[in-house]
């Protein structure tokens, strides 16, 4: 599995699918969101890749036991503010 850290590198889209092609990549953004990419190529051989994944395994176990919750309604706003200042940032 490949990691890119997005606020450290730049890589093109098809750069991006090409090294998916290659390896799962897991993608680190600016504000420390992460995802995965994969080829999808049969389903179950990539379910069995995942549960293979001892370090993705452990990050889901730590993420599951996490209690926090977080009203509707507070998403909702931290969202729109989020788009509002984005929108400023764009004006200038």
């Amino acid at each position: 599995m490949k990691a890119i850290d997005l606020s450290t590198s730049s890589f093109t889209l098809t750069e991006v699918l090409e090294l998916a092609g290659e390896a799962n990549v897991i993608l680190r953004t600016t504000d420390g969101r992460q995802y995965v990419l994969a080829e999808i190529d049969d389903f179950a051989e990539e379910v069995a890749k995942v549960r293979q994944n001892e370090s993705l395994m452990q990050l889901l176990a730590e993420r599951s036991q996490e209690t926090t919750q977080v009203p509707l309604s507070q998403v909702r706003e931290q969202l729109q503010g989020k788009k509002g200042s984005q929108r400023k940032g764009q004006s200038k």
